[in-house]
């Protein structure tokens, strides 16, 4: 693991965060099954391939299409503005914040925090579900199953309800304050020049500008939470939920979200938990009957 974490390190330094291809990042988590899991045969380690080659797959087809999902129709930009304004008395909260908190030129030490939290969105999920395949494989089941329900979810709204973030609003004008695209800021503080570098990339060549609605950053972040509240004391639950709200605020302060999309993120994940679990009970039921059914 100490090799591993060595690799991994130099990699990121060098080369970047590897958000921009799942394949990628699921070799990396690939490697650290077997770092982890050294004295088991090959064969073992082969069975990480068959269960999540299938998965990345999907994935990058899910990215490939994301990029074209404005393609049918205009984005959507004033609905959001006066969403946000009707909720928080005429006021955008990404332009307070930003005007309360952002310096240009100047990166303050909790935009440090900010990009951390960011790029967690594309590690998180997938290492909860490495570990969940390492140690409990019917809960890696419950987990990849509402992980595959709700970016198929967003993947529909976003061809069918294509919407502008803020910092795109500012720059074509819907926004008559101006707004900073931050979220990668923190990395020149502490050393990271490459992981920003690739990340900039992702945003400006990879990914679908206008995909805001809804904020998978924050629906993801509140699924990995809510799968386990309840799995874990209610002490905890305060823990679990700081980091969707830790995601809240690093989508809506460096310009990547407004607060409706976070809010509509949320409900998808309600959704989804609802109609996965309706459909798991289904197909357990289903199975006891036909257990339980006489056989001619």
């Amino acid at each position: 693991m100490l090799v591993w974490a060595a690799l991994f390190a130099v990699g990121t330094y060098f080369i970047g965060v590897p958000t921009s291809d799942p394949l990628i990042a699921f070799g990396w988590l690939w490697l650290a099954t077997i770092a982890w899991r050294i004295d088991l045969p090959w064969r073992q380690h082969l069975l990480f391939l068959r269960d999540w080659l299938p998965i990345s797959l999907l994935l990058v087809v899910y990215n490939i299409s994301r990029g074209y999902a404005d393609d049918l129709f205009d984005p959507h930009v004033t609905e959001l503005i006066n969403a946000d304004k009707a909720v928080f008395g005429g006021h955008v909260p990404t332009v307070w914040l930003q005007e309360h908190l952002y310096q240009p030129g100047a990166v303050q030490w909790w935009e440090v925090a900010v990009s951390l939290v960011y790029v967690s969105h594309f590690l998180a999920v997938p290492t909860i579900g490495v570990i969940l395949w390492l140690r409990r494989r019917e809960q890696w089941g419950r987990f990849m199953r509402r992980w595959f329900t709700l970016s198929v979810a967003g993947l529909i709204t976003y061809f069918l309800y294509p919407a502008a973030p803020p910092w795109w609003a500012a720059k074509f004008g819907y926004l008559t304050e101006p707004v900073t695209r931050i979220s990668t800021n923190g990395w020149n503080a502490i050393g990271l020049h490459s992981a920003g570098n690739t990340l900039n990339a992702l945003q400006v060549e990879a990914s679908n500008p206008v995909a805001a609605m809804p904020s998978l950053h924050t629906a993801y972040a509140m699924m990995a939470a809510a799968f386990f509240l309840p799995m874990v004391a209610r002490k905890w639950w305060p823990v679990l939920l700081a980091y969707p709200l830790a995601m809240t605020f690093t989508l809506v302060y460096s310009g990547e979200h407004y607060v409706i999309d976070v809010l509509v993120g949320w409900a998808y994940v309600a959704g989804v938990f609802l109609l996965v679990g309706a459909a798991e009970r289904w197909w357990r039921a289903r199975r006891a009957r036909a257990v339980d059914s006489p056989r001619d």
